[in-house]
């Protein structure tokens, strides 16, 4: 039977997100309530500048009282678009403790403060949904701690930044360098005015945690991720990389170590084959790879930013938390049992590209090498090239850990012969 009683929703920001979540609640209203089994009603919308002029939004519902607005004890669901720690945080809580359950985008709090907002959501019987907070439209989240919660999954990789993805395709396609590609993602509207968030690496930072921790069934919060920016890829190393028979992206790696007792979660540029699926991933869009026991390989894909796929994943969830509501249920809730250790970068054992500038003379790959074997690092192949006294030489490793990467390096910084290392990325996906 059909209830008559709308569920009341109340929406926090309401800017290129909140503005396409409203606007879909409206026109999708009667599909939505056929779905849910109940109508539901925008009860209240949180904002900065309430003198803003928003379309389809009837501005009595307009407030600049977030708190009240959660308070008010007849919501029932509370939708989070305003990004950042606070007052996200606080408001988040504080919609728990007047009984509404919460659907929020923010991967920054979620990767910071998930296992203590959870545990508030668990403490009031309320649900927490976050698929918008990960690779925008793609179901990801729901996929792997509902559809795969029987399996093993052993790793998570994936493009899930769209702003660094259309800067590297250009810069693979084009030739171009990566000041000119950014200009370009500017322009476009694909990189904010400040992309440090984005190129950097600390968007997809927060969301290797998240996906870390879902997949893993332990806590992995935003510190445990090592992260390294994209702002030091260069046409050159698109070059090597094509040379190998790859091309370049900026990737979130979560996986489990061979012998099950440890986890890793990560953010760094790689080259990978151009056989691998997340090679063609091309533009703005987003693609996350899973690794399980039973299930195989699978690849999510789609776009993983803008309003309206942000907007797709958080009605996605707010359907869902309704239905929960109506039939006295929740969702599930953080599953962190199994607590595996969280290792550190140096533990991670992957290949190494390392581009030296060296001198042009007898006995110079000798001595190269000879560092690399000191240090337990096995080279896969290599390829000098010189003329005047000066060379280039290209290195390609076995699987080593990074810190024998890491030690290696500094022992070639040392050598007269080495005039200095050009470049060092990492080779995944093989």
């Amino acid at each position: 039977m059909m209830r008559t009683r709308p569920l009341k929703v109340a929406l926090l920001g309401c800017g290129v997100v909140g503005s396409e979540v409203a606007r879909i609640m409206t026109t999708h209203a009667d599909d939505l309530t056929a779905r849910i089994g109940a109508p539901v009603e925008l009860a209240g919308v949180a904002v900065r500048r309430p003198d803003r002029v928003r379309e389809g939004i009837d501005p009595a519902l307009v407030t600049t009282d977030a708190t009240a607005l959660v308070k008010r004890g007849d919501i029932d669901v509370v939708v989070e678009v305003i990004g950042g720690i606070e007052p996200a945080r606080t408001l988040i809580t504080t919609a728990f403790e007047y009984g509404a359950s919460v659907v929020s985008a923010n991967k920054a709090l979620l990767a910071q403060d998930g296992a203590a907002l959870h545990a508030a959501a668990g403490d009031h019987d309320a649900d927490l949904y976050y698929e918008a907070a990960v690779a925008g439209a793609i179901p990801l989240i729901r996929p792997l701690r509902e559809s795969l919660a029987g399996d093993k999954i052993n790793r998570v990789m994936g493009i899930v930044n769209g702003t660094t993805n259309f800067i590297l395709d250009k810069m693979d396609s084009t030739g171009a360098g990566y000041q000119e590609a950014l200009d370009e993602a500017t322009a476009l509207g694909y990189a904010e005015a400040d992309p440090t968030a984005d190129v950097e690496g600390f968007d997809a930072a927060a969301k290797a945690a998240i996906l870390a921790g879902i997949a893993f069934h332990t806590r992995v919060r935003l510190d445990d991720v090592y992260r390294e920016g994209m702002t030091e890829v260069t046409a050159a190393d698109f070059a090597s990389a094509r040379e190998m028979g790859c091309t370049i992206k900026l990737l979130a790696i979560c996986e489990r170590a061979a012998d099950g007792a440890s986890v890793t979660a990560r953010v760094h540029p790689a080259m990978i084959p151009l056989s691998h699926p997340l090679a063609s991933v091309r533009g703005a869009y987003n693609a996350v790879f899973v690794e399980s026991d039973a299930a195989g390989q699978l690849m999510f894909y789609g776009p993983g930013a803008g309003g309206s796929p942000t907007a797709s994943a958080v009605l996605g969830d707010l359907v869902a938390v309704c239905r929960n509501r109506l039939n006295g249920a929740t969702g599930p809730g953080e599953s962190a049992y199994a607590a595996l250790r969280v290792s550190p970068m140096g533990e991670v054992v992957t290949r190494y590209h390392i581009s030296l500038d060296v001198a042009d003379k007898p006995g110079v790959l000798a001595q190269v090498a000879t560092v690399f074997a000191e240090h337990g690092v096995s080279i896969d192949t290599v390829r000098q090239s010189g003329k005047d006294g000066e060379a280039s030489l290209v290195v390609v490793t076995h699987r080593a850990s990074d810190a024998a990467l890491t030690g290696t390096v500094e022992a070639l910084r040392k050598l007269d012969t080495v005039r200095g290392v050009a470049s060092i990325m990492r080779v995944e996906g093989e």
